[in-house]
C-alpha cells in the first residue's frame, strides 16, 4: 500500500503479525524512525487506504456522472456504479484483503439511491432525481467539516483518532503533544477539500432544487465541481500532507521540560 508519502507498507494479510503499529517511541525505535513525521507517515497508510483506497471509494460516482449526464438514464447509471463497486469488491474478496474501502463506497451509493427514491416517490423528474443522487455527498462533506474543525479547535483531531484506530490504540496518541500538533494540521488540511466543495456545491444545489437554475444544468455543475474541482482540491491537499510529513522536522523526542 503506497501513503501519502508514496512509501510501500505491507497491510492485510501481507502484514508482519507482531509488527508494532502504535504512536509510541518503542514503536518508531522498532520501525527504525526517529521523527514525529516519519512515524505518522508510516501509520498513515494503515488507516487511509493508500491510493487504492482512494480510487475504490470514488471511481463508482464517477462512473454514475460520466453514464447519466450523456444518456440522462439514471437506473443504467445507478446500476453501472453498482457493477463497478461489485468488481472491486470481488477483487478484495479474492484476494483476502480490507473491503473497507470497497463498503464506503456501496455505502454513499445505497445513500443516493434512498434519496433518489425519495425525489421520485415525490414527483420528481429523473433531472430532479440525479440532483437528489448528490445531495447526501454534500450533507457527508457538510458533517465532516463541522466535526473535523470542531475537533481541531478542541485539540483531539480526527486524524489522530484514525491513526489510533488502524493501531489499535484509539487515544493513546494524545499523550504526546508533538503527535497532536502534527495531526491537527493535517486535519485542517484534509478537511479543506469537503469544506470548499460545500461551499460551491451547495448553493447550485439548493438553485436547482428550488428552480433558480435548471435542475439539469445544476447537476452538470455539481458533478463538474466534483469530478473536476474536487480530484485537482484532493491533490493539493494531499500534496500539502506530503511536504508536512516528508519534512522530518519534528524530533520525536524532546528534552524534559522543567516543571512548573
Amino acid at each position: 500500500m503506497a501513503d501519502p508519502a508514496g512509501e510501500e507498507h505491507p497491510v492485510d494479510a501481507d502484514r508482519p503479525a507482531d509488527e508494532d503499529h502504535s504512536l509510541t517511541t518503542a514503536a518508531a525505535r522498532k520501525l527504525g524512525v526517529d521523527t514525529v513525521e516519519a512515524l505518522v507517515r508510516h501509520q498513515l497508510s494503515a488507516s487511509l487506504g493508500g491510493k487504492r483506497g482512494m480510487l475504490e471509494a470514488a471511481i463508482p460516482g464517477i462512473i454514475f456522472t460520466a453514464i447519466w449526464l450523456p444518456t440522462k438514464n439514471l437506473q443504467a447509471a445507478l446500476v453501472a456504479s453498482l457493477a463497478v463497486a461489485g468488481l472491486a469488491l470481488v477483487v478484495r474478496l479474492v484476494q483476502r484483503s480490507s473491503m473497507q474501502y470497497v463498503f464506503n463506497a456501496l455505502f454513499g451509493i445505497g445513500l443516493g439511491w434512498v434519496f433518489v427514491r425519495w425525489a421520485e416517490s415525490s414527483g420528481g423528474s429523473e433531472s430532479d432525481q440525479a440532483l437528489a443522487f448528490f445531495l447526501p455527498g454534500i450533507l457527508i462533506s457538510l458533517g465532516y467539516t463541522i466535526v473535523m474543525s470542531t475537533s481541531c479547535i478542541v485539540r483531539w483531531p480526527v486524524l489522530g483518532f484514525m491513526l489510533g484506530v488502524a493501531t489499535d490504540d484509539p487515544t493513546g496518541w494524545h499523550d504526546n503533544d508533538q503527535v497532536v500538533r502534527l495531526c491537527s494540521r493535517l486535519t485542517w488540511v484534509m478537511l479543506l477539500p469537503g469544506a470548499v466543495g460545500v461551499l460551491l456545491q451547495g448553493p447550485v444545489w439548493l438553485a436547482g432544487y428550488y428552480g433558480t437554475i435548471d435542475a439539469d444544468v445544476a447537476v452538470v455543475v455539481i458533478a463538474v465541481l466534483r469530478t473536476g474541482l474536487g480530484w485537482a482540491l484532493r491533490i493539493g491537499s494531499w500534496a500539502l500532507m506530503v511536504w508536512l510529513l516528508a519534512r522530518n522536522a519534528t524530533p520525536l523526542e524532546v528534552a524534559d521540560q522543567p516543571a512548573d
